[in-house]
Parts: structure tokens; C-alpha cells; sequence
């Protein structure tokens, strides 16, 4: 895959699919988006196919479908990108506009990470590895992210801004592999946990 871009409206101009979610809402004015959160999800868990997770951002999951989803009824999330484990980008969000992914949360004492942060949604489970694929796509989200946002400058995990509560994307995701890449792409994001 060729360097991603994205345009004045903070949409990935190729290389993603376009798929606008309701869930999101404007940042608060003079807000700097400093941070890159990586989650994973899998709907049901550990299933890596289908059109769940889309559904789910969208508002539309139908939660009688498996009855692990009764628990997503009423829920209203979002992401910037779902990146899938064959490299597919789906975009949902703006990058300009307030995803909902990261709940509750705080990162190096600041609190409302959705406030200042993007989110990166990488199908996957703590335990599994990630694709090869899936990590060159997601680096090249985040490269691209860095050309367009100057005061992005930090990188960390679900589980570090909402420790006890989050997990992700867990023991199976190298974020030195991850580091490594970036860096490869002249993306110079810094990751404050060991």
C-alpha cells in the first residue's frame, strides 16, 4: 500500500473505506489532538469475519444476533478507523471530530482522552497475534495521521489510559514492532509506558 493522505475534511482520500458513523460529536474548541489510542475488539469475541464491529459503530448491530451482543443494546461507540486483520481501513470518524472509543479515561494526568486523541480499533483479541498486514496498515494510518495533525505526538494502549477497566490490545500486540514501524515511516510517536 502506497502512503495514505488525507484531505481537508479529515478523511483518508484512498486507500480506506468511507463509513460515517452517528457517534461522534465536536472536540472542545482549541482542543490538540496529541494522542493515538490502539484498542482491539471482535465481535462476538474472537471472531474475526463479518460486519459486526461496523454495525456496532454505526448504531445499527442487531443484539439479539448472538447473545453476547445483548450487553452492546443502546450502546453508542465509534472509532476513528477499524483497521481488519487482511489491512482493510474502514474510517468512521473525522479526524478533526471526537470519536467515542475511549470512555472513561486519562493519559499522563490529563483526563477525556476522546477529547484530544484518535482511535485506532485493530480487529483482534488480547491473546492473538496480529497480522502482519494488519500492522503495516495501522502504521500507515498513524504515518499519514502524523503528516496531518502537527501536534500528534503520542501513542498508547486502551489499557494504559483506562487501567482495571481495559485490556487492550494486549500481551499479543508488539508495540516495539509497532514503534518500529512508525519510525520506518519517519512518524515519530512516543509511547510514555514500559
Amino acid at each position: 500500500m502506497g502512503a495514505l493522505h488525507f484531505d481537508q475534511q479529515g478523511w483518508l482520500i484512498s486507500g480506506a473505506r468511507r463509513s460515517p458513523s452517528p457517534h461522534w460529536d465536536a472536540r472542545p474548541v482549541h482542543a490538540e489532538i496529541a494522542l493515538a489510542v490502539i484498542h482491539n475488539i471482535s465481535l462476538p469475541a474472537g471472531c474475526f469475519e463479518g460486519s459486526a464491529v461496523e454495525e456496532l459503530f454505526l448504531g445499527r448491530l442487531n443484539c439479539e444476533q448472538h447473545p453476547s451482543f445483548s450487553e452492546l443494546a443502546g450502546l453508542r461507540v465509534s472509532a476513528h478507523f477499524f483497521v481488519r486483520r487482511s489491512g482493510e481501513i474502514i474510517q468512521f470518524v473525522r479526524l478533526q471530530d471526537r470519536a467515542w472509543h475511549a470512555g472513561v479515561s486519562e493519559f499522563l494526568g490529563r483526563p477525556a482522552c476522546n477529547d484530544f486523541s484518535i482511535g485506532l480499533e485493530l480487529e483482534g483479541a488480547d491473546d492473538v497475534m496480529y497480522s502482519d498486514i494488519q500492522m503495516q496498515a495501522t502504521a500507515d494510518v498513524l504515518a499519514a495521521a502524523c503528516s496531518a495533525l502537527p501536534n500528534l505526538k503520542w501513542i498508547a494502549g486502551h489499557a494504559d489510559i483506562a487501567p482495571g477497566r481495559k485490556t487492550d490490545p494486549g500481551p499479543a500486540f508488539s508495540w516495539p514492532e509497532m514503534l518500529r514501524l512508525l519510525n520506518g515511516r519517519g512518524c515519530l510517536l512516543t509511547r510514555p509506558y514500559p
